[in-house]
């Protein structure tokens, strides 16, 4: 699949960031058995990679990528455990070439128009807008909107169950990214069916 296709199988992507690699598999199931097939593991723990190739082969029907890209080398690491999908919190020339050699699809993070702009001749129309909230949230997507109706956006970065729904009103937006599914009480306690019943909230939000 490609990145547009990714991105709307679900309304949210889950942000994840695992520290126990126990977690891994029962949390990709409970998530998707909730509705959220498409799963962000972020690269911030040592554990990640190892996590990403458990849940690939435990849950198959899941989508499995890796979030926080920052270097090349991450790239052939992420390909090496089957990830299907990457995310980079912003895009620098060596990144875009490094994508381009992955075997899989790329989202990568922009904040300004002019990361965009930079963005979009690299060849990618849809984009992470980076930290969301703090780059502006829906009134800057809103403003982005008329100057680049052929760009489409996965906002992450400080959005809550609360301000999802203003997010997905927006019809340049076709997901969000967020971490209020795996909250980390619930991963702490093994609440499984907990978190399975945010991902089943999640997943029946609207979108435009």
């Amino acid at each position: 699949m490609n990145i547009r296709e990714i991105v709307g199988l679900a309304p949210v992507i889950p942000v994840l960031t695992i520290t126990d690699l126990e977690h891994a598999v029962p949390l990709a199931r409970a998530l998707s058995a909730g509705g959220l097939k498409v799963l962000e593991i972020t690269l911030r723990t040592p554990v990640a990679l190892a996590a990403i190739e458990a849940m690939r082969k435990a849950v198959p029907d899941a989508v499995i990528g890796v979030g926080t890209l920052t270097r090349a080398v991450d790239f052939a690491a992420a390909d090496r455990v089957g990830a299907q999908f990457g995310v980079t919190p912003g895009l620098t020339p060596e990144l875009a070439a490094a994508s381009r050699g992955a075997r899989f699809p790329l989202l990568p993070g922009v904040m300004t128009p002019t990361e965009l702009i930079a963005a979009r001749i690299a060849g990618f129309n849809v984009l992470k807008l980076f930290p969301a909230e703090q780059a502006g949230g829906v009134a800057m997507l809103r403003a982005l909107g008329a100057p680049f109706p052929d760009v489409f956006f996965c906002p992450t970065g400080g959005i809550t169950r609360a301000t999802a729904p203003d997010y997905l009103e927006l019809r340049n937006v076709v997901c969000v990214g967020g971490s209020w599914v795996a909250p980390r009480a619930m991963l702490a306690a093994g609440d499984w069916a907990g978190i399975e019943a945010l991902a089943r909230d999640a997943a029946g939000l609207q979108r435009a």
